[in-house]
């Protein structure tokens, strides 16, 4: 059985707070409750192959072809299945980053490079980035904001890798998986550029923004026909149930004032946890999702566990050492009781 290496294991344990997912805090809209469960008088019926009235949805809502949208059975499916299709002997990754990515590369890519996102450089993507892709690479993963830090890489220079990758034919995969959270999400969104760059391939999830994490749901945008219908026939059938299909739409029907509300309450939030961990001590990132990265001292992450809180130990992705933490932004209540229990070490 393969070894667990994300948050969100609440099955093992005992917990007050969970601290470790990087759900919305304000949770699912009562829409999305209402349509899986009224979804269940449908089970008795295959879900559709094509997830038709799911992709005209996010076709609205992303502003493009719904024939340049495949959905999966969460992000996590679309990453594997871009693998699988492209066929990589040469892949670049961040590090520290996303862990499937790479997960997904061992399957079929002989020849894996990191990028090492420093410390110094509070884990911004730099310029040299550049000369990196300069050595010619079949696949590159780039997630804007990054998981874990939070931290984002400009618009000026995504602007720029996209460019490089096209000079050498490099499939950008990029997640944006948590772009809906920073406070100006268009500014960032590069999908627009697909036109342009068929090397690019955004992929997105309805998890994190839209609280629902349980029912597997993700969508993959490109201008490269092409790369959709080589991921398309990496894809087993009816991947994406009826439930999640079904959530998805109700989700994208009126989400305006859901997102907006979000993003106030996640600034807020963050904003508080970064000036507590601070005042405390800590080494806090620039992080502009719903959730902060910060250093600490070995063994937080068990003392925590033993309190009910239940945080992200980031010591074991590429690049980070022992010490390294991520917090999701919680409901004012919970973000408020493990402050305390911090001042209390």
């Amino acid at each position: 059985m393969r070894e667990q290496i994300h948050g969100g294991d609440i099955y093992r344990h005992t917990i007050a707070a969970d601290f470790s997912v990087n759900s919305n805090p304000l949770g699912p809209q009562e829409a999305v409750v209402r349509a899986v469960r009224d979804s269940a008088v449908r089970m008795v019926h295959y879900p559709d192959v094509q997830c038709e009235g799911l992709r005209n949805a996010i076709s609205s809502f992303e502003g493009v072809d719904a024939s340049e949208i495949l959905c999966g059975n969460g992000a996590a499916e679309l990453f594997f299945t871009a693998v699988l299709a492209v066929k990589p002997k040469r892949a670049l990754l961040p590090a520290p980053t996303f862990a499937e990515y790479e997960n997904a590369l061992r399957l079929v890519c002989p020849d894996i490079r990191y990028y090492e996102l420093k410390a110094r450089d509070g884990f911004a993507v730099q310029e040299d980035l550049l000369e990196e892709l300069d050595a010619g690479f079949d696949m590159f993963f780039l997630c804007n904001p990054n998981n874990p830090t939070g931290v984002v890489t400009e618009k000026e220079l995504l602007g720029k890798v996209l460019q490089k990758c096209k000079e050498h034919g490099t499939i950008l995969v990029l997640d944006e998986c948590f772009i809906e959270f920073l406070e100006e999400p268009q500014r960032y969104e590069m999908q627009k550029y697909r036109g342009e760059y068929p090397e690019l391939l955004v992929i997105k999830a309805f998890t994190k923004i839209f609280c629902m994490p349980g029912l597997r749901l993700g969508y993959a945008v490109s201008a490269n026909a092409s790369l959709l219908r080589d991921m398309a026939s990496c894809m087993q059938p009816w991947n994406v149930s009826v439930p999640a299909q079904e959530a998805g739409t109700a989700a994208l029907e009126d989400y305006r004032d859901y997102l907006e509300a979000t993003r106030a309450f996640v600034k807020e939030g963050r904003e508080y946890l970064i000036r507590e961990l601070d005042g405390l001590g800590y080494e806090t990132y620039e992080s502009r999702a719903n959730y902060v990265f910060f250093k600490g001292s070995p063994g937080l992450y068990d003392q925590a566990l033993k309190a009910g809180y239940l945080i992200r130990d980031c010591g074991n992705y590429r690049g980070l050492s022992s010490g390294y933490y991520r917090i999701a932004v919680r409901s004012r209540q919970e973000n408020e009781r493990l402050v305390q229990w911090l001042k209390q070490l």
